[in-house]
């Protein structure tokens, strides 16, 4: 059996701001690393392979709770927010001309203007999963997480979401059945490295 297990990336100044980051290229804030600092993956993730965004929040959360140089992919970039990107999502709801949408009355083809829709980011992400053959960490974005949850969920982006994502914490996919863990696991808290 092959697993998949998906990590979101620590805190960074935007995402604590509201802004929508996509693509854009923001690093972990000092608070996100001092507390992944005091984080490592649990037994038996430890030793999967560790893969993730080539986004910086990505890429260095990975580092700094695996204590290895993960692999990336394109595959595992965020989602595309095109015009929106950088922008508050409390402001374009706010903007009843913006076209946003909260994410239970998305569907797979709601697309920002510019950007991708979730059935186009499941597109670019099947071949890279395809290609798992042993136990997988993967540190990456919400974007990402929803689209491949919702596949194993079943969940169609309509009504509220069976799951929710939160930071630190493991959300485990089998990649044969393509079925969801329901509890995710927890990040190991550790005391300050000698």
């Amino acid at each position: 059996m092959t697993r998949l297990a998906l990590l979101r990336h620590g805190h960074t100044h935007w995402n604590r701001a509201g802004r929508i980051q996509g693509r854009s290229d923001i690093p972990l804030d000092e608070d996100a690393r001092s507390e992944l600092a005091g984080c490592r993956l649990p037994d038996p993730w430890a030793a999967a392979d560790i893969w993730s965004s080539p986004l910086l929040r990505a890429s260095e959360t990975a580092r700094i709770v695996s204590g290895r140089t993960p692999k990336t992919s394109d595959a595992l970039t965020e989602m595309n927010w095109g015009d929106w990107e950088g922008l508050r999502g409390i402001d374009l709801i706010a903007d009843e001309t913006s076209g946003y949408r909260h994410i239970e009355d998305w569907s797979w083809d709601f697309r920002p203007p510019h950007g991708e829709s979730p059935a186009e980011v499941w597109t670019r992400l099947r071949p890279w999963m395809s290609g798992l053959r042993q136990d997988t960490v993967a540190v990456c974005h919400i974007g990402i997480m929803r689209v491949i949850l919702a596949q194993a969920w079943g969940w169609d982006f309509d009504g509220p979401a069976p799951f929710k994502i939160k930071r630190n914490r493991l959300y485990i996919v089998d990649m044969n059945t393509m079925t969801a863990d329901p509890d995710p696991v927890r990040l190991i808290k550790h005391g300050p490295l000698p």
